[in-house]
């Protein structure tokens, strides 16, 4: 079997990571749209998640991925209290872009200039109880790239300033990634990647400027935890109960969209091989895609937490196992 390391660089800045980070989008619990659309996962336990964290952080997990809109501010609430004192042993990540009413946990629009970039970062200092961040990074994925190039150099000031250590975009546009990566300290893009749902240009991209690739759905928003049958349906306050048009995989009112199902069930033998649990094989081959990956699952439990961060001991899958997923999909 082959092995992974347990950490990666953090694109171009020498910062370490652990190979998996944790997203934290799911602690934020309920959060809606101006619509009454939910935005988040359903219900959640607060102290659940804060064990949860800890529990990641025993287990060896150093980088935690958070948006100051995940629950319109609670996420970054809730993990600031659990990392607490342990704040120096993590690299902390988080976004911005989004306007948000707490009170509400509505989302109410966006803002793309360079003074929200400053509100909205001295916000989130203060809900995540911290005096920096390690990765700030743009939350709106199809911003002008003339606008966002205003915003890296504003990103080169917080930097300069030590309110944060790096940037990135969080964009499925390479282009896009290409204009922030041509700031001194941005180090990494943001980008969905799993089984399913490929990036190569945005991979090759990442190896080109040396950032590092931050993986969000790794696991298909759940489909590729095997817990997702066809046609089951999923509670009101969760996203995929009613998906937008951004989220494929999934059905209005009727949870996984059958064909999505029947792929993962395709790749099943070949992820859970050597032991893996489904979700760890989808992390594997994450890992084997790239040496910059850095996937970051969503969680809400311990148990979830100590899944995850076992895929870390299972290694990355091998080239062979790669290919023959390709060819199972027909890529």
């Amino acid at each position: 079997m082959e092995t992974i390391s347990h950490t990666r660089t953090l694109g171009r800045t020498g910062i370490e990571v652990s190979a998996l980070g944790f997203g934290c989008w799911a602690i934020g619990g309920e959060w809606q749209d101006p619509d009454g659309q939910p935005l988040g996962w359903g219900t959640v336990d607060d102290e659940e998640s804060v064990r949860a964290v800890r529990r990641a952080l025993d287990l060896g997990v150093t980088f935690f991925d958070t948006a100051d809109t995940y629950g319109a501010g609670h996420s970054e609430r809730v993990l600031g209290r659990a990392l607490g004192k342990r704040r120096a042993d993590v690299v902390l990540a988080t976004k911005w872009g989004n306007i948000f009413d707490e009170e509400t946990r509505t989302l109410t629009g966006s803002d793309d200039s360079p003074a929200y970039a400053r509100r909205a970062l001295t916000a989130s200092l203060r809900r995540l109880d911290t005096d920096y961040v390690d990765l700030y990074q743009l939350h709106l994925s199809d911003a002008d790239p003339d606008k966002a190039a205003e915003l890296r150099e504003v990103c080169e000031e917080f930097v300069s300033e030590g309110l944060i250590r790096s940037y990135a975009w969080s964009t499925d546009d390479p282009a896009r990634a290409a204009v922030f990566a041509e700031g001194a300290h941005c180090a990494a893009v943001q980008h969905r990647l799993n089984i399913l749902q490929d990036a190569p240009e945005m991979l090759a991209l990442c190896e080109e400027l040396g950032l590092a690739s931050i993986n969000r759905s790794p696991l298909a928003m759940g489909l590729l935890t095997g817990k997702r049958a066809a046609g089951q349906a999923l509670e009101a306050g969760d996203i995929r109960s009613t998906p937008p048009a951004w989220l494929p995989g999934f059905s209005q009112g009727a949870g996984a969209d059958p064909e999505w199902v029947q792929r993962v069930d395709a790749l099943k033998d070949i992820l859970t091989s050597g032991g893996r649990t489904l979700a760890q094989g989808a992390l594997a081959w994450t890992w084997a895609r790239s040496p910059r990956t850095v996937p970051i699952p969503g969680f809400r439990t311990v148990a979830q937490a100590e899944q995850n961060a076992g895929a870390i001991a299972q290694g990355p899958l091998t080239a062979a196992q790669l290919a023959e997923i390709d060819g199972i999909l027909g890529r």
